[in-house]
């Protein structure tokens, strides 16, 4: 089913491997791996679960040298992709996550049961997510979680859009009574990228019934990081010239999660957080001859600086209660908002230097910096829900659910956008080399006007979910839900599950389900002009147009529609003994009309006789840009998969020991490529580059593999990460860069003073290991820009080995 010749011999090897040594992620022995996602019945573990549902504790998370949720996340998970990207505007901060190699908009996240609002980001850049405006998983502090659950199974009829890859569950502490102190410090083997971090715990009784008070608060900072080589293409002599590498970051956070009973019945409860994240990261150099620079302001050239803030807030309040016959009542308002602000540092509006005050002379004066616009995407979701168990083999769970998703982007300061000081396109404003001058500031030129937006929608949506035991070995599940849209309609879902279990050694699973996910607000409302390289390395002016726009409708693209998706898995799960366990899941899900963000469209060269001759160029010329873009529901693809897991423990006197291995593989590809456009194909609606980006730029294999050992107050971690090869070439087409399959070692040592006071310390890629530089005459002019390893797709970053040691407290 999977390529099959191709992957045996590999899990075949990887397969003994995961047996006989370290694997995966270790356990935490004093919480049991009970998980609540994947079925509104009673909660269960992770092996008896009918998908596939992964555990990851608070002993997995403190293994890792991270301080990053999503990263953490890609490490113990192998469905799980957290790219690293640079040179991409706000996605050097907010970064994607994804599940199953889907995109980020395709993952579904829930805080204690409850939906998550997704980001106010659109990874508009040539990086994984391209187009997609998924949840930002680093919102999060790791010192609010008590456990993640993982569900890797097509769920839009259980939980609603945006599950078509799967959902993340992630479950707040409840430790009323006690508290817990941390603080870490790290560095790279380079000695920059240091990093300090702090944070507190605490769980506060309210009332002698159970009630509680859990409030979380963190901060962290990290200085950049940089692997840029010599630039020996645009400056001489050569010298580095571009910032490659993680960018500086400054976060705070506070979350609480909260409690109280009103009776033995009932209960109120709220949850949620605030968090503040700044950045500063950078462009594209500008070299001193280049049309974008004044050399009287920077006769060296300059590296535009972009500082963004991410501001993101959210708060949770529901109503619990019993009712008779073991029946839950459950009522909730959720409100979620991120924030996103762009200002522009280190910069300069070349048209406002170079515009004539007079016949005879120029102004010459520009600002250096600007703000330049803001996004926001708000959330409001209402839900009840009803569930418990019609007769004693038959439980059944209902609900409603009404949501408001709202946009906004508000424009930057003039100087980020004007062309000149009056804005009047009618001058003629020309730069060092005679060419009409660039409007607005370097590097993310501001939001306009023209680009501003102030809009939302609303859905309505009713669900039944029903499972009945058959027998006592034999468990089936079915759920249906129904959506009615405010922008577009409505859809229907539905999923059917099964468990068999001949024997307490032996389990069989299996699924089959259909998804949606509508098109996001921030896809039907974004729009922007941004400062791009094109193939040849040199820097364009790219549009992307809004839905409806006078630009799509030129260009004949449609509105956007809702995707859909057809999945099915079917799975194996043994206990051979007690202390072993191994899962094995296939899978496939096959998506229609996905959405994506089009190739870049630039005008025809040569000559152009008439309009008809260059239709493309009749539209851009008159707005000054070199490209444009925009979404559309341009593609069908289909993803397989097998997922493989196995766990080993021993105990012995005083010691124990955990090995445990996951084998991920996953192979998407692109089945059709559509356009409703009469002047573009589907090839150039969405082209090659983009083609590789969704079938390659992923991992189509990640293992991971760990051994954890304690003995006595000692503790050893080992861990193993593979990442598959990957490949791009957004920006080198028709070249295609191959960026090798890696093995990344990480090793952790813990010791426990007392019952209070631990320390760890650690090592994250051990043997300081590196993506595959690019090639230096394929991928050219690149390399000799001074791009030294990945771009468009970093599975483990650029970084190198990464040192850390951490103090952690608890009464």
């Amino acid at each position: 089913m999977i390529y099959a010749r191709r992957i045996t011999p590999s899990l075949l090897a990887a397969s003994v491997i995961a047996a006989c040594l370290p694997a995966a992620a270790q356990t935490d022995d004093t919480t049991p791996s009970v998980v609540v996602i994947g079925s509104r019945a009673a909660a269960k573990s992770a092996l008896d679960t009918a998908v596939p549902v992964a555990y990851i504790g608070q002993a997995d998370i403190a293994s890792t040298g991270t301080l990053e949720l999503g990263k953490v996340l890609q490490e113990l998970d192998p469905s799980v992709n957290f790219t690293t990207t640079f040179v991409s505007d706000g996605t050097d901060i907010i970064r994607p996550a994804t599940l199953r190699g889907l995109g980020p908009d395709q993952l579904l996240v829930l805080i204690n049961g409850k939906r998550r609002h997704q980001q106010a980001l659109v990874n508009v850049q040539q990086s994984i997510g391209r187009g997609s405006a998924g949840t930002d998983m680093n919102a999060i502090p790791l010192s609010a979680i008590d456990h993640i659950e993982v569900l890797r199974d097509g769920a839009a009829a259980q939980y609603g859009s945006d599950a078509i890859a799967g959902v993340i569950n992630i479950v707040l502490k409840q430790a009323p009574g006690k508290t817990q102190l941390t603080g870490g410090a790290g560095t790279t083997s380079e000695g920059d990228g240091d990093m300090v971090s702090g944070s507190a715990s605490t769980g506060i009784a309210l009332g002698t019934d159970g009630g509680f008070l859990q409030l979380s608060a963190e901060a962290r900072r990290r200085n950049a990081t940089n692997r840029a080589g010599a630039d020996s293409a645009r400056v001489s002599p050569p010298r580095v010239t571009q910032q490659l590498g993680d960018s500086l970051a400054r976060d705070a956070y506070l979350w609480a999660n909260a409690g109280l009973p009103l009776s033995r019945e009932s209960e109120l409860y709220a949850f949620g957080g605030v968090s503040r994240r700044t950045g500063s990261a950078y462009g594209f150099f500008r070299p001193r001859e280049d049309g974008r620079n004044v050399p009287a302001v920077y006769p060296n050239g300059f590296l535009p600086n972009i500082v963004t803030v991410v501001r993101d807030a959210s708060l949770a309040l529901g109503y619990r209660r019993d009712l008779p016959g073991d029946w839950k009542f459950d009522v909730s308002i959720n409100h979620g908002q991120s924030e996103l602000d762009f200002h522009e540092r280190n910069s300069i509006n070349v048209s406002y230097w170079y515009e004539p005050s007079c016949s005879c002379s120029n102004f010459n004066a520009s600002p250096r910096e600007a703000d330049t616009g803001k996004l926001q995407f708000t959330q409001t979701t209402f839900n009840a829900d009803l569930k418990g168990p019609l007769t004693p083999n038959t439980f059944l769970a209902g609900g409603f659910e009404w949501r408001r998703d709202a946009y906004r982007i508000s424009a930057g300061e003039p100087l980020s956008y004007y062309y000149g000081r009056t804005n009047n396109r009618a001058i003629r404003i020309l730069d060092q080399n005679g060419g009409i001058a660039a409007a607005g500031i370097q590097g993310f030129p501001g939001y306009t006007p023209a680009t501003e937006v102030n809009d939302g929608r609303h859905n309505i949506a009713f669900y039944l979910d029903a499972e009945h035991h058959l027998t006592s070995q034999l468990l089936l599940g079915a759920a249906i839900r129904h959506e009615r849209y405010s922008d577009f309609g409505s859809t229907t879902t539905g999923k059917l599950t099964a468990r068999y279990d001949p024997s307490k050694m032996v389990g069989i699973r299996a699924s089959a389900s259909t998804g949606f996910r509508a098109p996001s607000v921030q896809q039907k409302f974004y729009s922007s002009v941004s400062t791009n390289l094109n193939g040849d390395g040199v820097l364009t002016d790219t549009l992307t147009a809004r839905e409806g726009s006078a630009v799509t409708q030129a260009f004949g693209i449609a509105p956007l529609k809702q995707e859909t998706s057809r999945s099915g898995s079917i799975g194996l799960v043994l206990r051979p003994a007690t202390n072993l366990s191994v899962t094995a899941d296939v899978y496939q899900t096959s998506i229609s009309d996905r959405i994506v963000f089009s190739s870049n469209i630039a005008p025809e060269t040569g000559p152009c006789p008439s309009v008809a001759a260059c239709p493309i160029r009749a539209i851009l010329d008159p707005l000054r840009v070199g490209q444009v873009q925009f979404f559309t529901n341009a593609v069908g693809t289909r993803t397989r998969g097998l997922d493989i897991a196995v766990e080993h423990t021993t105990r012995r006197a005083g010691s124990t020991l955990v090995l445990s291995g996951q084998l991920g593989y996953n192979q998407t590809k692109v089945t059709e490529r559509n356009s409703s456009s009469s002047l573009l194909s589907g090839a150039q609606l969405f082209d090659d580059a983009q083609v590789t980006l969704i079938e390659r730029g992923q991992p189509r294999q990640h293992h991971v593999l760990s051994a954890d050992y304690s003995i006595g107050a000692w503790g050893l971690n080992l861990r193993e990460n593979y990442y598959g090869p990957v490949q791009g070439q957004g920006f080198t087409a028709p070249f295609i860069q191959t960026w090798e399959g890696k093995w990344l070692t990480d090793l952790g040592l813990r010791y426990k003073f007392n019952k209070t006071v631990s320390v760890a310390a650690g090592v994250d890629n051990l043997f300081d290991t590196y993506p595959t530089e690019w090639d230096k005459v394929g991928a050219a002019p690149f390399p000799q820009m001074g791009f030294t390893h990945c771009w468009e797709t970093c599975p483990f970053g650029i970084n190198g080995r990464t040192l850390y040691a951490r103090v952690d407290m608890r009464f």
